[in-house]
């Protein structure tokens, strides 16, 4: 009696498993869906968050990595700033 009471919990068990198993498919794929859009959008916010440009520039290279991909990005880490800001821009910092 014990064996058969094993038994039935065991495919119990199986059928929950195989129940629940497009659930958490389901849920991995959404969670790989979420890290790929992540990646995806890391590129826009480094540029969003750095000072390397400012204004119509950033929306530039911004639409750019949108619109033509990855390769915008590593053209900004080699091109950008596109034009130097004038001198009266440029901050120095002096310590004492």
């Amino acid at each position: 009696m014990k064996a058969l009471t094993t038994l039935f919990i065991l495919v119990l068990i199986a059928m929950v498993g195989v129940a629940l198993l497009p659930v958490l498919t389901f849920g991995l794929a959404l969670l790989f869906m979420a890290g790929v859009f992540f990646v995806w959008l890391l590129p826009i916010l480094i540029i969003a968050d750095s000072n390397k440009t400012t204004g119509g520039e950033k929306v530039c290279w911004i639409l750019a990595i949108i619109f033509l991909s990855w390769f915008a990005w590593i053209f900004y880490f080699f091109l950008a700033p596109v034009k130097q800001k004038p001198a009266y821009e440029r901050h120095y910092y002096y310590y004492d």
